[in-house]
């Protein structure tokens, strides 16, 4: 059996840090990968992902769809299908956990399609068995159309995603205390130790099973080669739409679980929207809270023109700089009124 070289964290180190310290173990390759994608009927985001996870650069896996209803096609090969009913994405993938037979259990939303080399960059993290999950970047395709580029560009950029661009885009391997299912890889027995995803939260419920693993004492790694293509949410109404759901759980979650969700960053898109109503309401009266109100908008009205030209330049796209100022607006807006919803709904 060949051996390889593979990084061991430090335990006693922040979240954010990964050690140099190094040892020899035996491969992973002999460990089997079930990739299961909830979808509730087959559609051409599921059927443009299927060629690409035939072609996966590793020795055993299997894929499982957990769709509603029996599809008229299911002969596409590695491939099963469970027949859920109508059901939420996080009880879906519950169910795909219970038929599987690998060892590692790699999630994946139907919008997305893989890298060959995805599970070969992932898995080897498993070798550490203090790892429980690995996560990778969900990467928009390069050819989606040009409002679903934006919406993607809106997410990746420093200003759009604060911290969180590395979810969007290829940066530095790190742990992590939180990432989402649409590229996340689990140890089986971690997931069933901390009960699966909790379908009592929706979206969220990957956020609420992250926490329950870092609780249990395990490592999350994100891995910027393990990428998966993720297709976006186009601009307007769909994009403000999810991303308005993304508010609503985090508010909630900032008060319910506020180990990993009551940060800084998350109250910012709300306290921008307190900082426009204040500036409405001519600072009631006090000039002091008028003139803070003035400084704040014009503060971030430039890092809005400073953003949407490094989106312009990352892109290699002139169009999307002014179509992405107003929607970075426009974006941390609608989440900070459904933020401020979710952290004072019971």
């Amino acid at each position: 059996m060949t051996t390889v070289i593979h990084e061991i964290f430090d335990m006693n180190s922040s979240p954010n840090s990964i050690a140099t310290t190094r040892f020899v173990t035996a491969t992973v390759s002999s460990l089997k990968v079930s990739i299961i994608i909830p979808v509730k009927k087959i559609s051409g985001f599921l059927l443009e992902a299927l060629p690409h996870l035939q072609k996966l650069d590793w020795p055993s896996y299997e894929i499982i769809i957990v769709i509603d209803d029996k599809p008229k096609k299911t002969a596409w090969p590695k491939t099963r299908f469970i027949m859920s009913g109508p059901m939420g994405p996080a009880q879906k993938r519950d169910l795909g956990a219970k038929h599987a037979h690998g060892q590692i259990l790699a999630f994946m939303d139907d919008d997305a399609f893989p890298m060959s080399d995805w599970l070969k960059q992932a898995v080897r993290h498993f070798r550490h068995n203090r790892v429980a999950a690995v996560g990778g970047p969900g990467v928009t395709p390069p050819q989606a159309g040009f409002w679903e580029q934006a919406s993607g560009w809106v997410s990746a950029s420093p200003l759009g995603a604060g911290p969180h661009t590395y979810r969007f885009l290829p940066q530095k391997q790190r742990l992590v205390d939180d990432y989402p299912s649409m590229n996340l890889l689990i140890r089986k027995l971690d997931f069933i130790q901390v009960g699966g995803f909790d379908s009592h939260y929706y979206p969220g419920e990957d956020t609420k099973l992250c926490l329950d693993l870092i609780k249990l004492g395990r490592k999350i790694v994100y891995e910027p080669k393990a990428v998966v293509y993720h297709h976006r949410r186009p601009l307007w109404w769909p994009h403000l739409k999810q991303h308005g759901s993304f508010g609503l759980h985090r508010g909630f979650f900032a008060r319910k679980f506020p180990q990993t969700s009551a940060r800084l960053v998350y109250f910012m898109p709300s306290a921008l929207v307190l900082v426009i109503a204040l500036f409405l309401l001519g600072g009631l009266g006090w000039s002091f809270l008028k003139s803070i109100s003035q400084l704040s908008l014009l503060i971030y009205g430039g890092l809005l023109v400073v953003n949407s030209l490094w989106i312009g330049y990352a892109s290699k796209n002139i169009q999307l700089v002014l179509i992405c100022l107003p929607a970075v607006f426009l974006t941390h807006f609608w989440y900070g009124i459904k933020f401020l919803q979710g952290f004072l709904m019971k």
